[in-house]
């Protein structure tokens, strides 16, 4: 699939083959001695797991010590704290996913001042540029993902009814992108839909967002969620009120993937691929240790899931089999 969206500063897309790592490439690294931090937004979420994942592995391949794991439960002074103490340590790269572009963004500068390298995960923060602050941006085509899912949920959504957007209220380029793409996709395929948008500061108060969102607006006949863990708070919702509409979502999590094949309510889903994201964050820490400019920005595709693919989606993504009670919804097991 074609990478529709552009980067935080209008770059185009280049492929993850851009840094794809030889056998020497790996041999040079392990001779290097090299040391990587990774600061992450969170590392509950099944998308984190498995970005993380990616990156320890390729890093571990390549004979690089990981020497810290930071979570930052979507704080942003808890990111400046660590990457102030991060620049003391000194590294030689971090990898990075800012939870908030502008409050997060002289902490990263200091970090690139300091000599460290520093590879970006989903934002860039407000005022620095790649090359020069940072190294490279990994993603995915977070404005695909809000396409796909508009185009999951147009089908199951009547004409001239009403659709909620539960957006993430942050400065959060990845969110962002995926709601302006869903968004636009309605008002240009079905202007006869409404859009009622809502948000959300803290995914403790995705659940009551959706709630607030069904009361003043009690007729929706679909609803969009940023990603899939709030939108499980979100299904929690709809079955309290014992409300019925479809839903869709971005990220194929564990939880999303059996509510997406029990139709419960999701009915579509745009998924990443975390951890083929983290294998190319890594492949560019690499990449800049021995040497090498990787291009501004690098994004990844998104995979559009239903309950017909679902199986197959979730070994893509999770390089593992489908939980069992997806299969079991789907009758391909016995109960």
């Amino acid at each position: 699939m074609a990478i529709t969206g552009l980067g935080p500063h209008g770059e185009r897309a280049s492929a993850p083959e851009r840094v794809l790592l030889l056998p020497e490439d790996m041999a040079r690294a392990r001779a290097g001695g090299f040391r990587v931090a990774v600061v992450l937004h969170t590392v509950a979420s099944d998308w984190a797991k498995q970005q993380l994942s990616g990156i320890v592995g390729t890093l571990g391949n390549c004979g690089i010590a990981v020497i810290e794991v930071v979570d930052c439960a979507f704080t942003p002074e808890v990111q400046i704290e660590a990457l102030d103490r991060l620049i003391g340590e000194a590294p030689d790269a971090i990898i990075s996913l800012p939870v908030a572009n502008a409050k997060v963004a002289a902490a990263h500068a200091r970090v690139a001042a300091a000599g460290i390298k520093l590879v970006l995960l989903d934002n860039a923060p407000t005022g620095l540029l790649p090359g020069k602050d940072y190294v490279s941006l990994v993603s995915a085509d977070n404005f695909g993902l809000g396409k796909i899912a508009a185009e999951g949920l147009s089908p199951h959504v009547p004409q001239a009814s009403e659709v909620g957007v539960l957006g993430y209220d942050a400065d959060f380029f990845a969110t962002n992108e995926r709601e302006i793409a869903f968004v636009k996709w309605m008002q240009v395929n079905r202007p006869d839909l409404k859009l009622r948008i809502r948000r959300f500061s803290t995914l403790a108060d995705a659940g009551l967002t959706t709630r607030a969102l069904l009361t003043d607006h009690p007729d929706l006949a679909g609803l969009f969620v940023a990603w899939d863990t709030p939108a499980i708070a979100a299904i929690e919702a709809l079955r309290a009120l014992d409300r019925r509409i479809p839903m869709v979502t971005a990220d194929l999590g564990h939880d999303a993937a059996i509510a997406l094949a029990a139709h419960e309510p999701l009915v579509a889903i745009a998924a990443q691929q975390p951890f083929r994201q983290g294998e190319t964050a890594a492949s560019i820490v690499v990449s800049t240790l021995l040497g090498r400019l990787p291009p501004a920005w690098i994004a990844l595709p998104g995979l559009a899931v239903t309950s017909a693919n679902v199986v197959e989606c979730f070994q893509t993504v999770w390089r593992m089999p489908a939980p069992r009670e997806v299969l079991q919804k789907l009758s391909l097991v016995r109960m």
